[in-house]
């Protein structure tokens, strides 16, 4: 990578980081879902509050809860600060943490150090990510190794984002082969690959597909969330693309949809769900649905961006502990006392 390469990087990064916390780019006529379901009081829940249990186990790790900090950043000195505190707040709560996209790091190594949280996350689940795209511009096994080795990472996942790059002035758009691509790596790799999208959704047709491939597990990203045309449309100064982008602001699967129509086909596969949830009642909602863990990203981003370290990482926790505090106030309300009970729950009902 050259010098000029490098620093449009830092500045890319740095402009989605902006972007994200200054500009409405959220999708325009679309929701989750989430909010189609509703779930049926329990007025006799027979349980004792503080005896409901949120822990669960992934990749061979104990969890606290079944949350995930969805990737967001890296690459840069401020989206570094992002990723420490967000990794310290999920180690003290017990998330899992998944890390941005970490090619510039494999592109410079003087940009490895904001994707190196595992000292600040050393018990919980850490997982590395790259661009599935980049397995078409020169990525291979190795350097998905290489990846894995700078985050001390539990697992990979290989991000899918098709439309973000067709919207990207600079963006990787040969998304062909793969499909055989991903099921290298998935076979070549020592620890568990997965597959994500970032915010428009996965069919069950492509779930299967993936499923088959070789893939460990599935975050569905659904739409209701942050949508990636809106980011690059604030980015672009082509006045095409920027144009093109608002016929794209609800474009996608609602995040409920993609999770329920996974889960119908893959009985036994691990899907994660995120893409819009704020509250620990999304959540329950979408494990309800069949997720076993629920991911959430840009409501943690002002949080974890703000400008006093100390207390950045005060408030950061305080959201932690508060979507925890729903998730569990909502399990009491339909008497589910594990996160088995509510992933089996019949109360979570259509809205009439």
């Amino acid at each position: 990578m050259t010098i000029e390469q490098r620093d449009a990087t830092a500045k890319r990064k740095g402009e989605h980081i902006r972007i994200c916390l200054q500009e409405q780019v959220g999708g325009v006529g679309i929701e989750t879902g989430l909010e189609r379901y509703r779930f049926k009081h329990n007025a006799l829940p027979e349980l004792s509050f503080q005896e409901i249990r949120l822990d669960t186990e992934w990749l061979g790790k104990r969890m606290g809860a079944p949350l995930l900090v969805s990737s967001m950043t890296g690459g840069t000195d401020e989206a570094g600060a992002i990723n420490r505190r967000l990794a310290a707040a999920a180690e003290e709560r017990g998330w899992a943490i998944g890390l941005g996209s970490m090619r510039a790091a494999i592109e410079n190594e003087q940009l490895a150090a904001s994707f190196a949280v595992r000292k600040d996350a050393p018990t919980v689940p850490v997982i590395a990510n790259l661009g599935a795209v980049q397995l078409n511009y020169g990525f291979g096994a190795d350097l998905c190794r290489r990846a894995v080795h700078i985050a001390e990472a539990d697992a990979l996942v290989l991000h899918m984002n098709s439309m973000q790059e067709i919207f990207q002035p600079e963006g990787d758009t040969d998304f062909r082969g793969l499909l055989a691509a991903i099921g290298k790596v998935c076979r070549a790799l020592e620890v568990p690959v997965g597959v994500k999208e970032v915010g428009w959704g996965i069919d069950a047709d492509t779930a299967a597909a993936l499923h088959e491939a070789g893939v460990a597990f599935i975050d569905a990203a659904g739409a209701g969330g942050t949508s990636w045309s809106q980011v690059e449309k604030f980015r672009t100064g082509d006045q095409l693309r920027k144009q093109a982008a608002e016929a794209f602001a609800d474009w996608g699967i609602p995040t409920a949809e993609s999770v329920l129509e996974i889960r119908q086909r893959l009985p036994e596969a691990t899907i994660i769900a995120s893409g819009g949830l704020r509250s620990g009642v999304d959540a329950a909602k979408a494990i309800a649905l069949g997720a076993d863990l629920a991911g959430f990203g840009r409501v943690l981003l002002p949080q974890a961006a703000g400008g006093s370290s100390q207390l950045s990482q005060e408030l950061l926790l305080q959201q932690f502990e508060r979507i925890e505090y729903e998730l569990k106030a909502a399990m009491f309300g339909i008497g589910a006392g594990t996160i088995g009970e509510l992933r089996g729950t019949r109360r979570l009902i259509p809205k009439g």
